[in-house]
Order: structure tokens, then sequence, then C-alpha cells
């Protein structure tokens, strides 16, 4: 049985303040193609991404943009 590769990715996302806004950040990520787990922390402002290739950082910042928060960048 063959693995395929997970790359995990943390970034730094502001505005987030409660649960809500972590399920929004999780929701919009969780919908790009590729992503297999989204971790959202409201009290440290960490976003980390486990997909099965490093995730396109652009595409991550659309869909944060998306849910009402700002990408500040990689960890």
């Amino acid at each position: 049985m063959r693995r395929t590769p997970m790359s995990t990715t943390t970034y730094k996302v502001t505005g987030m303040t409660c649960g809500h806004c972590e399920s929004a950040v999780k929701s919009e990520i969780s919908a790009l193609d590729g992503v297999t787990a989204v971790e959202a922390a409201a009290a440290t402002g960490l976003v980390t991404v486990t997909a099965a290739a490093t995730p396109d950082d652009e595409a991550i910042r659309a869909a944060v943009d998306e849910a009402g928060y700002e990408l500040v960048g990689r960890v």
C-alpha cells in the first residue's frame, strides 16, 4: 500500500475572535482542492492546513478573505 505524502502548513490570520470565526475560516479553507484537514485557533490566530500537496498561498488567502478575515502569511 502506497501512502500519499501530506503537507502541513501554518498561517497567521487576523480578526478571528471566537469559535464562529474559527468555523468560518475552517469551512472556506476545507473547500479547497487537496485540503484534508484544517485547524483554526482564534486565541493565537493560527490556522494549520493539511493537504495532499503544499497549499497555494493565494488560494488560502482568497478563502480566508471570503470568510471575512485577513491572512498575514506563513508562520
